[in-house]
């Protein structure tokens, strides 16, 4: 017989991971603070937890919620899902938070007698729908031992970095480098087209040349078309700035090009644009240039 798998948090990220657990053939056990976010899971297959009790019986429970907050609130008190663990064994956090936060729900699920495996994951959506997320885990082998399998199942790699909580930091690096580069497209971008060239001609140019990538080729369509529906906002774009440059002070490492980034990104969410895809950072460089949006 089949270990039910259970998976806190069915926001867009959250049913991207809960849509490939299915088609791995998992049997899939959800729960969202905001019940009606688990009907699309429920019609193609999952089943609804009453509780997070009742998602405590699965062996691994998989998290995805938005803030380090959110992560401490789902875990901890009478109604958590550590109050009454049941069978579960290791609980797979895919959040994006802080260090402090990954240790605190460390702990809490420790003294639980539950495992902790930290394994934020790269990827919107649609990435994760198509199986090619990455994930970056850390905690002790042979909890990620236990979670390996299924992360494999969702994406095409799951990279070990650490018995603590490395990869948050990993994650958040991977974010602040995101942000720079886009930002650094957005004005490259600006400049060729205040110079008469055709945005989608450059754009096209660019991703085939040496300092292309399989990002710029796949997100540079939207951009070409002024396309800001969210994949990943400049909202939550700023929280992770938020977090890793809180990191970096506390390492001692200077983040010039992140820092100004970091600024731009908040100038973006003041202006209005933080529902909206970070690749929206365009639309506040065009302005700037002079360029009509």
């Amino acid at each position: 017989m089949r270990e039910p798998v259970g998976l806190l948090g069915t926001g867009r990220m959250g049913s991207a991971i809960g849509r490939r657990l299915l088609a791995a053939g998992a049997e899939l056990r959800v729960w969202n603070r905001t019940p009606d976010k688990v009907v699309p899971l429920v019609a193609g297959g999952a089943v609804a937890a009453g509780s997070l009790a009742g998602l405590a019986a699965c062996p691994v429970v998989f998290v995805m919620v938005s803030s380090s907050e959110d992560l401490l609130a789902v875990l901890d008190g009478p109604d958590g899902l550590l109050s009454c663990p049941a069978g579960l064994q290791v609980v797979v956090d895919c959040s994006t938070v802080s260090e402090v936060a990954s240790a605190q729900a460390r702990a809490l699920a420790a003294a639980a007698g539950v495992g902790f495996v930290a394994a934020p994951v790269s990827g919107n959506p649609s990435v994760v729908d198509a199986g090619e997320a990455c994930f970056v885990a850390s905690g002790p082998r042979e909890q990620f031992a236990l979670a390996e399998p299924l992360l494999r199942g969702i994406g095409k790699t799951a990279v070990w970095v650490g018995d603590g909580e490395q990869s948050r930091l990993v994650k958040l690096c991977h974010n602040l480098y995101l942000g720079v580069m886009v930002q650094a497209l957005a004005e490259v971008t600006a400049l060729a087209e205040k110079s008469g060239a055709d945005r989608e001609a450059f754009l096209r140019f660019l991703g085939e040349t040496v300092v292309g990538s399989e990002w710029v080729r796949r997100r540079t369509p939207a951009l070409a078309a002024g396309d800001w529906t969210p994949t990943f906002t400049n909202t939550l774009l700023r929280k992770d700035f938020d977090l890793g440059l809180g990191a970096a002070r506390d390492h001692e490492v200077p983040m010039a090009l992140a820092g100004l980034t970091h600024q731009l990104i908040q100038a973006a969410v003041g202006r209005g644009l933080g529902d909206l895809d970070l690749l929206a950072l365009y639309a506040m460089q065009a302005e700037s240039a002079g360029l009509t949006r």
